[in-house]
């Protein structure tokens, strides 16, 4: 199979699982089996792929657009979804002030980063909506649930971002059990072409929040309750 049919075939096989996921919102447990799934795609499509292919593949810049000007949740997160993803990712605003995370990596996994993005994001939302209805959250007084509902998230991404740096490491080790060294190549295809881009980036000193404990360990605890294993990712 050509490289450009192998990348369509993934294409396909994405946007069937948006499909069944993004579009009614997802749990969390649904969003990291659809990650799990989209990482064993995107795997068998790097070995599908020759050290020649990889070295010549270009990179591209992909944007998720988050409709906000102020910090997310999802800031923390997106570090790992682009780990996850073999990408660089950086923090930036458009003209109208609002922030948006931009992918750089090749064309496959930028495509997955920025489903994955989605996927958590929609994830996030469901799970927040069901936590509002229990039982814990009605005893925050009313003043007190705008904080509860940021921490609620906060301890979820976090929690999210824990399972997929845990799946990453898993799939970097069967790569290099085949002796190729894939790994290494791609990283070093990418900080090739990033460092080409001459991009003027800066940390920026991320001032503390402040979260209700009961609901950060709420969302945190929702997120450790669902196990990802070899059978979903088999799935």
């Amino acid at each position: 199979m050509s490289d450009l049919a192998a990348l369509d075939k993934l294409r396909t096989r994405i946007q069937g699982l948006r499909a069944k996921t993004i579009a009614n919102g997802c749990t969390e447990g649904e969003a990291l089996a659809a990650a799990a799934k989209v990482a064993e795609l995107l795997d068998r499509y790097d070995l599908s792929l020759t050290d020649v292919e990889i070295r010549e593949a270009p990179c591209e810049r992909r944007a998720y657009e988050t409709r906000s000007r102020k910090r997310i949740p999802l800031d923390e997160c997106i570090g790992a979804v682009a780990e996850f993803c073999d990408c660089r990712v950086w923090r930036e605003k458009d003209a109208a002030k609002e922030v948006r995370y931009v992918f750089f990596g090749l064309r496959a996994d930028v495509e997955v980063a920025h489903y994955l993005t989605e996927l958590v994001d929609a994830a996030v939302r469901t799970e927040l909506g069901r936590y509002k209805t229990s039982s814990e959250y009605r005893q925050f007084r009313h003043q007190e649930r705008h904080m509860a509902n940021a921490s609620f998230a906060l301890g979820m991404v976090a929690s999210i971002a824990d399972k997929l740096m845990a799946m990453k490491a898993e799939r970097d080790q069967a790569k290099n059990s085949t002796g190729r060294g894939l790994v290494v190549l791609k990283t070093a295809v990418i900080e090739t072409e990033f460092d080409k881009l001459d991009l003027k980036l800066h940390s920026v000193e991320r001032p503390m929040r402040m979260v209700s404990p009961d609901a950060y360990d709420a969302g945190e605890a929702a997120g450790a309750s669902l196990p990802i294993n070899p059978a979903i990712r088999r799935s």
